[in-house]
């Protein structure tokens, strides 16, 4: 394990070595006055910023001539998008079990909504 944090699960791990990170990131910036709201808004920018760095890695200007999609490059953009995500995450007092949790019930509606099994409207085929 990485840092002597230790986890039982990648994703448990990935959230420990984030909360160490943010915790280093506020002690050494002097950030521990900032609100909740404001720190909502700080990492919702930072990812948003991402996605676009990651947009620029996929050829989305149909304007200009492609260039070959560099995969380290990619990988590099989903990376940095994680790292904000886990850090809104624990800013947010959501912790990797209660994500691990959230997705799985998304999952199964996204699921029923495809199939139409969905109290939500638009989904039915």
């Amino acid at each position: 394990m990485s840092r002597g944090i230790e986890a039982k699960d990648k994703l448990e791990h990935i959230f420990l070595l984030q909360e160490h990170f943010d915790s280093e990131l506020v002690r050494q910036r002097g950030l521990a006055d900032i609100s909740l709201e404001e720190w909502v808004q700080k990492e919702v920018l930072a990812i948003l910023v991402e996605l676009g760095e990651l947009l620029e890695e996929v050829n989305y200007k149909w304007w200009k001539n492609p260039k070959p999609i560099n995969r380290e490059a990619l990988k590099e953009e989903v990376v940095d998008i994680l790292h904000f995500l886990i850090s809104l995450c624990l800013k947010a007092g959501i912790g990797a079990e209660e994500l691990y949790e959230g997705y799985l019930a998304k999952n199964a509606e996204n699921f029923r909504r495809q199939r139409g099994e969905s109290t939500k409207e638009g989904y039915k085929i």
